[in-house]
């Protein structure tokens, strides 16, 4: 299998593109792959997760990618992906326009975008979608797309909202995070959830299987049905 890049990005802030982003890096550095993570955030949060990850815990690399990295080395050469690489991940610049995300896009990307069950977020990412698909042309660049719900709590009537909006896009709605505090843990400890030695990450793994199975799936419908929000056992 040859390089894979995923990018995790939405102009909307505060979504929780670090929780994804340090998540996918950990696993599959976790599976021995070699991985590197391209922060484009000015404010760092990727890269200061990694610095916080302890020497037993499988090697992530760091990329400084932001605008505001030493200007000593040229964009190309910042950017660039050694042949030994399988994994590259993305964590797109905050508050980017479209024209911008779409110099980052190649043929056959993976694009996670995650987006809370909230008003303002619905909306703000439903307009991103659109730009992407037309302005960013992501389908003509082959581009998968798909969307994370995030920060999902029990019994929120936001689900409906989201669904009616995943449904009109036509977007997989591959999966959904729920509000918990082992991922605020997670990143201070410079880990993935996953990597928490408790059992209480039970569901947590559950919901990131479907995540995985999409990024490591090289076809997906895009009628791929929506994923509930939560699950009868959840606790």
């Amino acid at each position: 299998m040859g390089l894979q890049r995923i990018m995790v990005t939405n102009a909307k802030g505060g979504c929780g593109k670090t929780t994804i982003t340090t998540n996918i890096a950990s696993h599959y550095a976790r599976l021995g792959k070699n991985v590197r993570l391209f922060d484009h955030d000015s404010q760092g949060s990727s890269l200061a997760w990694i610095n916080r990850r302890p020497e037993d815990a499988a090697a992530i690399t760091g990329v400084d990618a932001s605008r505001n990295a030493d200007h000593r080395l040229t964009r190309s050469w910042q950017l660039r992906i050694p042949p030994e690489t399988d994994v590259a991940i993305i964590d797109s610049p905050a508050g980017a326009d479209i024209a911008e995300l779409a110099t980052l896009f190649q043929q056959n990307d993976s694009v996670l975008i995650p987006v809370l069950p909230s008003p303002i977020d619905i909306h703000a990412t439903a307009h991103f979608i659109k730009a992407l698909l037309t302005i960013g042309r992501a389908r003509k660049k082959m581009i998968r797309l798909a969307v994370v719900a995030n920060r999902v709590r029990k019994n929120t009537l936001m689900y409906h909202s989201l669904e009616r909006f995943l449904f009109s896009l036509n977007i997989p709605f591959i999966s959904s995070l729920r509000d918990t505090q082992l991922y605020a843990r997670a990143i201070e400890m410079g880990i993935g959830v996953q990597e928490i030695p408790t059992s209480r990450n039970k569901l947590d793994k559950e919901q990131w299987a479907p995540i995985i199975r999409w990024l490591d799936s090289p076809v997906v419908s895009e009628s791929a049905p929506v994923t509930p929000l939560f699950n009868s056992h959840e606790q």
